[in-house]
């Protein structure tokens, strides 16, 4: 479909794969792509990508579990880089989202395993979380070179926090944010209150890119975690949105005329920049509840997966 919403959106909007089954992504024909642990937990159990499983457990034969996970996420970002012209996503282990020198230290080797392939850094984006210490750890990384997207993003202070640092890219999980306020109202919320442009994911990230082109911030905007194609489509404009296959898979079989959304030029001009010291930006993440539970929720779950990664491998 020439005029399908997705080719619509991408007018207006960078769209990116959500996903590591890069056999699906072709059709789609995303810039970039994200990986998480999860979603590579997802591919390495499929049948198709059993020969590439293989090829890395018999090329790193005698590696441990953890080395051969390092291993494994590179393996599927270069098989990425293939088919999209731009970057890919590969995330630094959820484990680490609390030490900052131990972040710097994997994110140079998870790049340094990439330019042994032959892969410019520039075509890598190093995913950490949105943690005080991950946002440390980024600002430690632009400085050498090596550019960061910032995940497990809930509120407007990491945000914040993560364009002070120059952060290459933040991805704002709009699904989650949803979940955790469709929660919370159970029976009092409402698809038809709460939805479209109400809809509190939405707003989180309409949020944070008023106060990015407001003061100037350079740092990519990426709306991630999508429940919807509403939830989408209510944020063309974004700079980039990574959208998963299925999403991705109903935007391009839909005919729904795609309106900007977003505009930078027109920014709302009454903002006031946010404290960003640590014990303010610690304060102001504690008193967010939703983003202090989904940011200490995604954390542990992408640890869980990371090692249901590590034991599969060690098989």
């Amino acid at each position: 479909m020439t005029n399908s919403a997705l080719s619509q959106l991408k007018a207006f909007t960078t769209v990116v794969a959500d996903t590591g089954d890069f056999e699906r992504m072709e059709a789609y024909k995303p810039q970039d792509a994200t990986t998480n642990p999860s979603l590579i937990l997802k591919a390495v159990l499929q049948a198709n990508y059993q020969n590439l499983v293989l090829r890395v457990k018999r090329e790193h034969s005698g590696f441990s579990p953890v080395d051969l996970v390092d291993h494994i996420l590179v393996a599927f970002g270069m098989e990425i880089l293939n088919i999209v012209p731009g970057r890919v996503s590969t995330e630094v282990d959820a484990r680490l989202s609390f030490d900052t020198k131990a972040t710097v230290k994997k994110a140079k080797h998870l790049i340094s395993l990439y330019e042994a392939n032959g892969i410019d850094r520039k075509r890598v984006l190093i995913k950490l979380a949105g943690t005080w210490e991950g946002i440390q750890a980024a600002k430690e990384l632009e400085i050498s070179g090596i550019h960061c997207n910032m995940t497990l993003l809930f509120s407007l202070v990491q945000a914040a926090a993560c364009g002070a640092v120059n952060a290459k890219l933040i991805s704002p999980f709009v699904g989650r944010i949803t979940d955790w306020h469709k929660s919370k109202l159970g029976s009092n919320w409402s698809d038809v209150n709460n939805g479209g442009a109400n809809d509190p994911g939405v707003i989180s990230v309409k949020n944070i890119f008023h106060y990015y082109k407001h003061f100037g911030i350079q740092t990519e905007i990426m709306g991630a975690s999508f429940r919807n194609t509403s939830q989408i489509l209510e944020l063309a404009g974004c700079d980039l949105l990574t959208i998963s296959p299925e999403l991705l898979e109903e935007l391009s079989a839909s005919d729904q005329t795609v309106l900007r959304k977003l505009d930078a030029n027109k920014s709302i001009s009454n903002l006031i920049p946010l404290q960003l010291d640590e014990s303010s930006f610690r304060l102001q993440l504690n008193n967010d509840a939703m983003a202090t539970e989904k940011l200490a929720e995604g954390i542990r779950n992408f640890c869980v997966d990371t090692e249901k990664l590590k034991a599969f491998l060690g098989q």
